[in-house]
């Protein structure tokens, strides 16, 4: 017991400072050279104006986007894959992301992609509406029936997805001038990142996530099957309305901003779960953590291997995520554990 709180206090502190780490370099490196000097100018004299430009008006927002985003998408992932007991599920399994999109893609077809209301972009207005009806109608259509079973959930989900992606393919069919947006959108990405994004995330995500911890201990205990949870006093079908609220509310408000960005919510909980256990307690945070760094890490890279060019950060964490999830199903197969 007492290696294991060692071991967990350890990663706690190495996830830290590698999210510290990122983030300043990626605040110091870009398409535009900065160095750690300049950094540290800004700071005490002032510095450069424009390099105060880059770093504080452009950089930073983005940095804590992807921070805030990544911490958001691992969390979630790890309450689905638990609350679902499924080591496949990801946040976007219920539909969210394909409603997303549908909002978005009306907003682009309407040409409204420059409008604002109350300082957000109509597309993430629209994307994060449809995000959060998308969620509402998957848990009614899943309560539809006389008891409320998991299995309707997700086969709603996908249901309400398949739909979804239709009327957005559909839109790109029709709309020649909105396609290239739509599936630049749906690619992921955090080019259009400010500080009016990051002030709206941050409480979704933060208060969010704080409701989730609530459910850690009754999320260990689902792992023994719903009926067992039931009997050691976990009332699981009351369960359903606020842990789906909460993830969904997570998920909307980050999709709205960001576009799709997949794996994130699927890879980071299973690499947390081989080193600190399935302990909800621990795994929801230093998932958090793990998914901050992910997110940083994948946005530096998708603006700076291809500088000038930008690479949408949704195509670098499928091609890095993909690989690790068939080394893990390999790994799987040879007698090891895709918990």
């Amino acid at each position: 017991m007492r290696k294991s709180k060692i071991r967990i206090s350890i990663m706690f502190i190495a996830l830290a400072l590698g999210l510290l780490t990122a983030m300043v370099g990626a605040l110091l490196f870009g398409s535009t050279k900065t160095g750690l000097k300049d950094l540290l100018d800004l700071l005490t004299t002032g510095g450069d104006p424009s390099v105060a430009t880059i770093i504080f008006n452009v950089r930073l927002p983005r940095v804590l986007m992807a921070a805030i985003t990544g911490m958001g998408l691992a969390l979630v992932g790890a309450v689905y894959q638990g609350f679902f007991r499924n080591p496949m599920a990801d946040p976007f399994m219920l539909g969210m992301s394909s409603g997303a999109a549908f909002g978005a893609s009306i907003a682009i077809v309407l040409g409204l992609e420059s409008a604002v209301f109350f300082g957000m972009g109509f597309v993430s207005v629209f994307a994060f509406v449809g995000a959060a009806l998308t969620s509402v109608a998957v848990y009614m259509v899943a309560n539809s029936g006389y008891r409320r079973q998991k299995v309707t959930i997700l086969l709603a989900g996908i249901a309400i997805s398949f739909f979804l992606s239709a009327f957005v393919s559909l839109f790109m069919v029709f709309s020649q001038d909105g396609m290239q947006k739509i599936v630049f959108w749906t690619m992921g990405g955090l080019g259009g990142a400010s500080m009016d994004q990051v002030i709206v995330l941050f409480p979704a995500v933060f208060l969010g996530g704080v409701a989730l911890m609530f459910f850690a201990r009754d999320l260990n205990v689902l792992a023994l099957g719903d009926d067992t949870a039931r009997s050691l006093g976990v009332e699981v079908e009351k369960m359903n309305l606020p842990v789906l609220a909460f993830s969904s509310l997570i998920i909307a408000v980050c999709v709205s901003f960001t576009g799709v960005i997949g794996f994130v919510g699927l890879i980071i909980p299973h690499m947390i779960r081989l080193i600190s256990g399935p302990d909800h307690r621990t795994l929801l945070p230093l998932s958090a953590l793990g998914g901050a760094v992910f997110m940083v890490l994948a946005d530096l890279l998708a603006r700076t291997v291809a500088a000038p060019a930008e690479i949408p950060v949704g195509a670098v964490t499928a091609l890095v995520g993909s690989p690790y999830f068939i080394w893990l199903l390999l790994r799987s197969g040879k007698g090891g554990a895709l918990k």
